[in-house]
């Protein structure tokens, strides 16, 4: 299988000049320490907090994933996920990515497997119109959460367990099937309690690390993608992904042209899919990249306050709408596309001669061709005004391709947090705000927070109109 390439030609000097481009002798300059993070990262590959590199190895558990999809799959039409941040943003990604773009719309016949819904919120009008559109006794459940305590997700969970268990009674444990830790945490006394079945977020796998693990596998496998070939072009990736030089590998050139455009002024790192089905991915990445590399503290406890911020755009809808301070605006982005070299299908334009010039010369081309030309035009007048722009780009859209790209952003990740030299795989701002909400929602064991939280607001000058 062809490999994706990642082009970085328009983030160099040759390209936008010396004072926006990158020179080759800064890339140069930092090859030991790039060799370094790749050492660093390699050597404990597989332990802490770095396990995620043995998921695209995995067999056994991807035979009772499959195993139980397919009996899922055979039963219900829909397949609903419960779950937040990393448990839900790879789902929706693999969604989007890999299955006909209109799949819960489709009519039966026409979907490979069933309808998915990833129900990342607790908006309670949005919760509660879900009810409206869905048959809830024609439908399986993915709870996805490895403590167990995840405030978004239990709730989801308690809300559906209610009303299915008020319309089907103790069968309603039939449709549950429980994503969590392997032995801590709420959720696995519970599957041992209810005997749902379940699968385990592994050790040392974040969730924004986690959608080639069981958290993104079976549903997607419910829903008929191929995660044998997902895991192949991630384990292609790995192989790939490994080298010291600098040159040769497309992970730590992202990693180093990021971080080297960071230090140039450029904080701000947009990710923009040239393909609509890839739209959702830069949704995954905002928070692959938000979550590992903004960070307060370096290794050494020094405050440092890093991190690029990760935007989302998508061409050619944002070609009319965020492009133009792209081009215009401050110098301090840097544009990563997503590029599709080879569409699945090819969809020419009827030809209608009219005497407008403005209408008549598109007969001539197919949508294909315009798409390709609007994403080609939009680097084109980017790196014209001196703006780096590189593209990861995919001979074609599969799960064997998509599995190579998302493996080459997360150990982009974890090479770029040896860069920045902070670690890439806690999240303390995170655990903040959950805090603060068991605080609020008056959880056992946050009473301090809470007093802390409540005396701040009664102290608080408040402005308002």
């Amino acid at each position: 299988m062809k490999s994706i390439v990642y082009d970085f030609s328009n983030m160099m000097a040759e390209q936008l000049g010396q004072e926006q481009g990158i020179r080759r002798e800064e890339i140069d300059a930092v090859a030991e320490r790039a060799r370094s993070a790749v050492r660093n990262v390699q050597r404990k590959r597989g332990s802490g907090w770095l396990r995620w590199f043995g998921l695209p190895y995995q067999q056994e558990n991807v035979g009772a994933i499959k195993q139980l999809a397919v009996e899922m799959a055979s039963r219900y039409h829909n397949c609903i996920v419960l779950g937040i941040g990393g448990s839900a943003l790879g789902s929706i990604a693999l969604r989007s990515a890999l299955l006909h773009p209109w799949h819960n719309t489709l009519p039966d016949e026409k979907r490979p497997g069933p309808r998915l819904f990833v129900l990342d919120n607790v908006d309670p009008d949005w919760l509660a119109g879900f009810f409206d559109i869905i048959d809830l006794e024609d439908s399986c459940f993915n709870v996805i959460s490895k403590s167990g305590s995840t405030a978004e997700t239990m709730s989801q969970f308690l809300l559906f367990r209610d009303a299915l268990q008020e319309r089907l009674g103790d069968s309603y444990v039939q449709r549950m099937v429980i994503t969590t830790d392997a032995g801590k945490g709420s959720l696995r006394p519970l599957v041992q309690q209810e005997g749902y079945s379940s699968f385990v977020v592994p050790d040392g796998v974040g969730g924004r690390f986690s959608v080639l693990s069981s958290v993104g596998l079976f549903p997607a496998a419910v829903a008929g993608i191929d995660i044998d070939a997902l895991l192949a072009g991630a384990a292609q990736a790995d192989a790939e992904t490994q080298a010291e030089d600098i040159w040769q590998n497309r992970a730590l050139l992202y990693a180093v042209s990021q971080w080297l455009s960071y230090r140039r002024g450029k904080p701000i790192s947009v990710m923009m899919p040239y393909s609509q089905a890839l739209r959702d991915v830069a949704d995954w990445y905002r928070q692959l990249w938000a979550e590992s590399l903004g960070k307060r503290l370096n290794r050494t406890g020094q405050e440092i306050f890093a991190g690029p911020t990760p935007v989302k755009a998508l061409g050619v809808t944002d070609q009319h709408s965020q492009v133009q301070l792209y081009i215009e605006g401050p110098y301090d982005k840097v544009i990563t596309f997503l590029r599709v070299e080879r569409f699945a299908h090819e969809l020419s334009m009827p030809r209608w001669t009219t005497g407008q010039s403005g209408v008549d010369y598109l007969g001539e081309h197919s949508f294909n061709e315009l798409f390709q030309a609007e994403g080609d035009a939009t680097a084109l007048v980017l790196t014209e005004a001196r703006r780096a722009n590189g593209s990861f780009i995919l001979p074609e859209l599969n799960a064997h391709t998509l599995g190579q790209l998302l493996f080459t952003l997360e150990v982009a990740t974890a090479y770029s947090g040896e860069l920045y030299d902070i670690d890439a795989f806690d999240q303390p701002g995170v655990e903040a705000g959950k805090i603060a909400t068991y605080a609020l929602l008056g959880r056992s064991g946050y009473e301090k927070r809470r007093q802390e939280i409540e005396k701040a607001r009664a102290n608080a000058t408040r402005f308002a109109i």
